[in-house]
C-alpha cells in the first residue's frame, strides 16, 4: 500500500500492524526510487537521521534542500552543512532537568502576565526527568538502610519533589521517574527506550538527546542519540531542532566472539583504546559485522556508554534481533516493519558497510583477542554480572516486572510529592 498525501517527494507510504488496521511511515527506499540520492549506501545512522529530516521538512525548520544534502551523503567529502535533527524525546537527569523545567515555568509566568493563556508553552516531544543524583547515604550496615535513605531524601528536598511533582501535572507528555528507581541510562534503556514511535498513526525510529553525556549507551539498541546541553535539551522540548554538523562516519567491523573469562568492560577498555588511536572526535562510530551480531545488548551497552570517552558523537549498533527482543514485553513480538521499511530493506549488525554502505574511515577488531585485564580483584577473575543491566530485566516491560512495598511506596511517594511511610526512625550512628 501507498499514500504520498502531504509527502515531499512522495515518500509517505503505509502499511499493516494488524488485523484491520494500516499505519504510516517515510520510506527511504521510495526516496530513492525517486533519484534523490543513492540512500542504501549511507550508513545505518545517518539513514535513521534522514527519516527525520524527511518527515519533518516543513520549509521553515527543514527544508527539502536538508534532506537532498543529507541523501547526497560523500564519505570523504569536506564537512560544511549543518543538519537541523529533530528528535523523538529528551531525557533529563535532575542536575539539568530542574532548571529546564524551572524556566518552562518562568515562561508561563510571563505569559500569564501578558494576559495570553499560559498553556500555549508546553514541551512539544516527550520528555522524561529521571532522579538519579539525589539519595545520600546518612544511613547505612542495616537492611532497611535504603527505604531510611529515601525518606531522608524526600524530607530533606521536598519541596523539590513538590515542585517535580507540579510539572507532571501542568505539562502533558512530562514524565518525572523518582529517586531510588536507576541511574538514568538503565532507566532510558529498560523504560523509556520503544525502538519504534508510534505519534497519530506515523510510526518513526526512536531518537532522542539527553542532558548527560553518557545518553549514547541507548545506540547499543540501535536508536540515535547522544549528550547535549541544557540550552539544546530546551531547544529539543520545544519543538527545535538540535542542530549539528554533518559527520563523518567511522566503521568498525568486528570478527570473533568474546573469550571465556572475558567481561564486556573488557570489550569496552579494548575497543576505547582502539578508538582512540583511530581519531574519531566528533564522528559517528557504526559498530558491525558477525563480532558484533554475536554480542548481546548487554554486552553493546558498555561500547556505546563509553563513546565520550573515545570522542565519537555515538557508538552506534544498528537494529538487529537483540533490541528487537528487549524492546518486546514477555510473550510478546515487535513487528519489524517499521525499521526495516526506514532502513531501506531488512539489515542487521551482520552487515558490512565496507560491502554495502560508504563509510568515510573503517577498521576492524578481533574481539576474540579482547584479554581479561579490567576485571580482576584480589580474589582473582570477578563473577559480578558482564553487564550493567541484568538478564532478567532485559526484555521485560516495566509494567511487568514484580514490585516490592518499597518500590510502590516509593512511587505512591513521588507521586503524592512527600516521602514515603511513617513512624520513627533512628540513624546509624
Amino acid at each position: 500500500m501507498s499514500d504520498s498525501r502531504s509527502s515531499p517527494f512522495g515518500a509517505r507510504d503505509t502499511f499493516s500492524v494488524g488485523p484491520g488496521r494500516t499505519g504510516d511511515f517515510y520510506s527511504l527506499p521510495r526516496l530513492e526510487k525517486a533519484g534523490v540520492g543513492r540512500i542504501s549506501r549511507l550508513p545505518v545512522s545517518l539513514r535513521i537521521v534522514l527519516e527525520s529530516l524527511l518527515r519533518n521538512v516543513d520549509g521553515r525548520r527543514v527544508r527539502e534542500k536538508d534532506v537532498v544534502e543529507l541523501a547526497n551523503w560523500r564519505a570523504n567529502a569536506e564537512r560544511t552543512a549543518e543538519i537541523p535533527f529533530v528528535v523523538a524525546r529528551i531525557i533529563l537527569q535532575d542536575f539539568t532537568g530542574v532548571p529546564l523545567l524551572v524556566d518552562l515555568a518562568a515562561m508561563r509566568s510571563a505569559v500569564e502576565r501578558l494576559g495570553k493563556d499560559p498553556a500555549v508553552i508546553e514541551p512539544l516531544v516527550p520528555v522524561a526527568l529521571v532522579v538519579d543524583h539525589s539519595i545520600q547515604v546518612d544511613y547505612w550496615s542495616t537492611p532497611d538502610a535504603l527505604r531510611l535513605n529515601m525518606e531522608v531524601e524526600f524530607r530533606r528536598n521536598r519541596a523539590r519533589y513538590e515542585f517535580l511533582k507540579w510539572g507532571t501535572r501542568a505539562f502533558h507528555g512530562f514524565e518525572v521517574v523518582p529517586p531510588g528507581v536507576g541511574i538514568v541510562h538503565q532507566v532510558n534503556m529498560e523504560r523509556l527506550a520503544i525502538g519504534v514511535v508510534d505519534r497519530e498513526g506515523i510510526y518513526f525510529p526512536d531518537t532522542l538527546v539527553g542532558t548527560d553525556s553518557h545518553t549514547t549507551m541507548i545506540n547499543s539498541m540501535g536508536i540515535v542519540g547522544w549528550g547535549v546541553g541544557g540550552i539544546e535539551a530546551e531547544a529539543g522540548m520545544l519543538g527545535q531542532p538540535v542542530y549539528m554538523l554533518t559527520p563523518d562516519v567511522v566503521g568498525v567491523h568486528m570478527t570473533g566472539r568474546l573469550s571465556d573469562g572475558a567481561t564486556a568492560t573488557d570489550l569496552a577498555l579494548h575497543v576505547t583504546e582502539m578508538l582512540r588511536k583511530t581519531r574519531v572526535v566528533g564522528k559517528f562510530v557504526e559498530f558491525h559485522g558477525e563480532g558484533a551480531a554475536s554480542l548481546p545488548v548487554t554486552d553493546r551497552a558498555p561500547i556505546a556508554n563509553m563513546a565520550p570517552e573515545y570522542g565519537a558523537t555515538i557508538g552506534f549498533f544498528p537494529i538487529d534481533g537483540r533490541p528487537a527482543v528487549t524492546f518486546s514485553p514477555p510473550g510478546a513480538r515487535m513487528s519489524t516493519s517499521p525499521p526495516s521499511a526506514v532502513t531501506t530493506r531488512p539489515r542487521d549488525c551482520s552487515g558490512c558497510p565496507g560491502a554495502e554502505s560508504a563509510t568515510t574511515r573503517s577498521c576492524s577488531s578481533s574481539i576474540s583477542r579482547v584479554s581479561v585485564r579490567a576485571s580482576r580483584g584480589r580474589g582473582g577473575l570477578r563473577t559480578a554480572s558482564r553487564s550493567p543491566i541484568s538478564a532478567e530485566s532485559s526484555g521485560s516491560s516495566w509494567s511487568s516486572r514484580p514490585w516490592t512495598a518499597a518500590t510502590a511506596s516509593r512511587r505512591t511517594a513521588c507521586r503524592a510529592g512527600f516521602p514515603p511511610g511513617s513512624g520513627r526512625t533512628r540513624r546509624r550512628p
